[in-house]
């Protein structure tokens, strides 16, 4: 895809739960060999046949082996940071010839399911709302602190690369399936080939925990292009936080607030810290305020969340930083 000045121009990040669903439910129909969401695999998927939800069209709507999904079951998000239900309001509200031209472009043959959302729009896309719903309570909601977590982190790091090198150093660390030339970024999908011409509508850049290891394209009218990518720290998203905490630091600021401060590695949510350190949100909540009051961390908002991270005093007194 070529990308002009104006597209660089609108070069934007953001993370979506709706492609979550999405993404996640790929991986459940098909792990990747030595997949690294096997934790959450098997926990989840007990769950969900127990439930037993009907998931027939969302399943045949994400087809294993992918060579596309259609665009209309996960538009790109139009902020930064939304919620599961602002974007269920954007599917229900998906005009009826996008989705039948979703349809259209899908290879094979339709099913049962597929036909009857062709036919009926009106009525297939509301019950394709709830059936996300009712997934996303069983499968992702339990974790999605966690995830959200990682792909925050994620695009702080690739506002900062931004930052420091411009988008040639943003794209020379993002996935070793992208590539930029100065002009040209390239993504090497494993089943499709084609080149696309820029439309001047930028380029959204999407951290998905689930897209992991491959990364996935939307460049369907008339949403703007999308890059979905794999996060840094993926490999321990599912693995059970073990910290050493300073026993001079925990004496002075106690366990639990020398656990929080030694953790903050890279900024965090409340709710994010209460599941890495297994505390309460209350008290996670609490710990911060003394922290905070004490200078030893910041706050700052990200979207409709508030992140906190070390000061450079806190960073000292976790020997992260020198004089």
């Amino acid at each position: 895809m070529t990308l002009t000045a104006q597209d660089l121009a609108f070069v934007r990040f953001a993370y979506s739960p709706l492609w979550e669903v999405v993404a996640s439910v790929r991986v459940l129909k098909s792990p990747p060999a030595g997949s690294r969401h096997r934790p959450w695999i098997d926990a989840v998927g007990p769950r969900l046949r127990s439930a037993r939800l009907d998931l027939t069209l969302l399943s045949d709507l994400i087809p294993v082996p992918t060579r596309m999904i259609p665009a209309f079951l996960a538009p790109p998000p139009t902020t930064s940071a939304p919620d599961l239900g602002v974007e269920l309001a954007g599917l229900r509200a998906v005009p009826h010839e996008r989705v039948r031209e979703g349809l259209d472009r899908m290879p094979g043959e339709r099913t049962p399911a597929m036909a009857a959302m062709y036919e009926d729009p009106e009525t297939e896309l509301p019950r394709l709302a709830d059936a996300i719903l009712a997934y996303w309570e069983l499968a992702l909601s339990p974790y999605w602190a966690r995830i959200r977590g990682l792909c925050e982190r994620d695009i702080l790091y690739r506002a900062r690369l931004l930052a420091e090198g411009g988008v040639r150093r943003l794209f020379a660390d993002l996935d070793p399936m992208v590539s930029w030339d100065g002009e040209k970024l390239r993504v090497d999908h494993k089943n499709v080939t084609r080149q696309e011409k820029s439309a001047g509508l930028g380029l959204l850049l999407t951290p998905s925990a689930f897209v992991w290891p491959t990364v996935f394209s939307l460049t369907s009218t008339p949403w703007q292009p999308t890059l979905r990518y794999g996060p840094r720290g993926i490999g321990l998203l599912w693995t059970p936080e073990k910290r050493d905490v300073s026993q001079g630091l925990a004496a002075v600021l106690g366990r639990s607030r020398a656990h929080l401060l030694s953790t903050l590695n890279e900024p965090e949510s409340t709710r994010a810290l209460a599941i890495r350190t297994g505390l309460t949100s209350g008290a996670v909540s609490q710990h911060l305020g003394a922290l905070k009051g004490a200078g030893l961390v910041g706050a700052h908002r990200s979207g409709r969340y508030v992140l906190y991270a070390r000061t450079d005093l806190g960073e000292r007194l976790v020997g992260r930083r020198e004089d």
